[in-house]
């Protein structure tokens, strides 16, 4: 994650180019009248209203930001569309905000437990592989748990992250117990003073109630010689499931305790918007962002960032 590349803009690029669906689909669901000097009316609220639903801003979020620029407008403090667009940035960076917080591996802890959860397809493991290259950029020594032993050819996934970023993974086969594996990798890592644990582990079993309570039996694990283990529980997201992620949010949530979140494609999707969903309805730190395959496009969330990409030159 080089600071060349942001200062460069080469990040904010891509994100901005990442956001062009969501963009796209939000100019056209307000007929682009934020380019122009049009007066606000009725009409001009209701389309901003319709566009920010169809882009999973979601009916929480879309009331709030309609409560608070409603009477503005009727006190014709925001009486033209360029008023209007800046008024609109500031009420979405104003709700992302809360959400903005940097990913800091525990250092009272050695080592600390980061355990990762999410559905298949949401990009867990990925992340989980591009997550190890920035901590072992700032110098952490790390081991990578092979928790998912259902998918087929997660484990050698992981093993193929783990060599990339030159760090230990511990593994079984493929069906092994994935609280055994947890529970290897984190005495391991303690009995030689590693820093950080990474724990990935499975996204589908045969039943949601089955995943869940695995998930529960290897947080339990963790915690067996660290109480305050898992340190982290971060859930990784696809932001093309739009409105879906804010039930998976809540699933995981309540079998394993969320502590954060990471948001994964949002170069392929038009729902973006489900950021401010999960703002308005189960707020939790957003730690990192992804707009692309590469490890340069997984980056620490950033609220201002993120709407001036969103909105561009709406």
């Amino acid at each position: 994650m080089s600071d060349e590349d942001d200062k460069g803009g080469g990040f904010f690029k891509r994100l901005s180019k990442g956001l062009s669906k969501t963009r796209g689909s939000l100019a056209a669901g307000v007929g682009n009248l934020i380019l122009g000097e049009k007066v606000i009316d009725e009409d001009v609220l209701e389309e901003l209203e319709t566009a920010l639903l169809l882009t999973d801003v979601g009916v929480e979020a879309t009331d709030k930001i309609m409560a608070s620029l409603t009477p503005r407008i009727k006190r014709k403090q925001l009486n033209n569309t360029v008023a209007l667009h800046a008024a609109l940035a500031d009420e979405l960076k104003a709700l992302l905000a809360p959400l903005e917080k940097p990913f800091c591996v525990d250092t009272e802890s050695k080592p600390c437990v980061v355990m990762f959860v999410g559905v298949n397809g949401a990009g867990k493991t990925t992340t989980l592989g591009k997550i190890a290259s920035h901590l072992t950029a700032q110098g952490r020594s790390l081991v990578l748990a092979a928790g998912d032993t259902f998918r087929a050819a997660a484990v050698e996934q992981l093993q193929e992250w783990g060599h990339r970023n030159a760090v230990e993974v511990i593994a079984q086969g493929q069906g092994a117990d994935s609280a055994s594996v947890v529970f290897d990798a984190v005495a391991s890592a303690r009995a030689r003073g590693i820093d950080v644990v990474l724990a990935d582990t499975a996204g589908r079993l045969q039943a949601k109630a089955n995943l869940m309570e695995e998930l529960s039996k290897v947080k339990r694990v963790m915690a067996r010689d660290d109480a305050s283990a898992p340190h982290e529980v971060l859930l990784v997201l696809d932001a093309g499931t739009g409105q879906n992620a804010l039930s998976q949010l809540d699933l995981f949530d309540q079998a394993v305790g969320v502590t954060g979140l990471v948001v994964t494609k949002l170069d392929g999707t038009a729902k973006a918007g489900v950021l401010f969903a999960l703002a308005a309805r189960n707020p939790k730190p957003i730690y990192f962002i992804g707009v692309g395959e590469g490890i340069e496009d997984l980056r620490p969330f950033d609220a201002d960032s993120f709407v001036d990409a969103l909105l561009g030159n709406l």
